[in-house]
């Protein structure tokens, strides 16, 4: 017969373990209506064809699709998801003021290597009543997702906690690459970073594709896993999401890698680097 005190743990231990209250394995974070949470997935799911789109196209868009609503309501939406148009400086990406900006250090580097640049970014996970927020640490060289965390804010904790795991795991990078959102300009952050000896760069306001792969990889997890499943609670999020990134990383075949696998790029790569030296 199982303890109950030990299902009680269980269940702490993994709400902390993704930044999401015990409440959340349950139901679903409030605060929107669901025709909002109907008009932010469509919204998520456009962006990613069209990242151009800024509040007034993409309200035009809406109302193409049969949708009734106004450029302003769209705005709001669309900061509340983190998305900002490509051409423009990112609203939501926004450093705390207090917070420092560094500078951008992958221009014109050849990244070859495993552990020689990892990015890390943030985005949105629509579920069938609510939504949550997903961060990944990546490494550039092979696109292996080192780790990843889910919470129901956009604080920086989940993101550290993210990075630390990276970190336990796999050991530090030469170069940490984000882009300016407050959750990597923080102090919380950015300290863990050079606490490990890692170098920060940053992208440029408004510029999404000097993070590119780590953009692709949002717009494979989305279009494979979480717009085929409308999650009805945090643990089921968290378990579909994992599952794909354990195929993602193991699994799936990359184009770049003539068919091999992140997993295996990552593990091929390290060990001809080991020999070399």
């Amino acid at each position: 017969m199982i303890n109950p005190g030990h299902k009680r743990l269980s269940i702490v231990r993994q709400c902390e373990l993704v930044s999401i209250s015990r409440a959340s394995f349950y139901r679903q974070p409030a605060g929107e209506s669901e025709e909002n949470l109907e008009f932010m997935r469509l919204i998520d799911e456009a962006f990613l064809e069209a990242p151009w789109y800024g509040a007034r196209q993409m309200a035009r868009h809406l109302r193409r699709l049969g949708w009734c609503i106004g450029r302003k309501r769209v705005r709001r939406l669309m900061r509340k998801i983190g998305l900002a148009p490509i051409y423009q400086a990112p609203k939501t990406s926004a450093p705390h003021p207090r917070h420092k900006i560094y500078p951008y250090l992958l221009r014109h580097l050849t990244i070859e290597r495993p552990n020689q640049v990892w990015c890390a970014d943030v985005t949105y996970i629509p579920m069938r009543r609510g939504f949550l927020y997903l961060v990944a640490i990546m490494d550039w060289a092979s696109r292996k997702v080192l780790a990843w965390r889910l919470s129901n804010t956009m604080e920086a904790d989940f993101c550290v906690a993210a990075l630390e795991d990276a970190i336990a795991r796999y050991g530090s990078p030469d170069i940490f690459n984000t882009d300016q959102g407050s959750q990597f300009t923080s102090f919380a952050f950015t300290n863990t970073l050079k606490d490990a000896g890692i170098r920060i760069s940053m992208d440029g306001r408004g510029r999404w594709m000097d993070n590119v792969f780590i953009e692709r990889l949002w717009r494979s997890l989305k279009y494979e896993c979480v717009f085929l499943n409308a999650f009805e609670t945090g643990s089921e999020a968290r378990f579909g999401i994992g599952r794909w990134i354990s195929y993602y990383n193991a699994a799936r075949p990359h184009s770049s890698f003539a068919g091999r696998t992140p997993d295996e790029v990552y593990a091929i790569e390290l060990q001809a680097e080991k020999l070399a030296a």
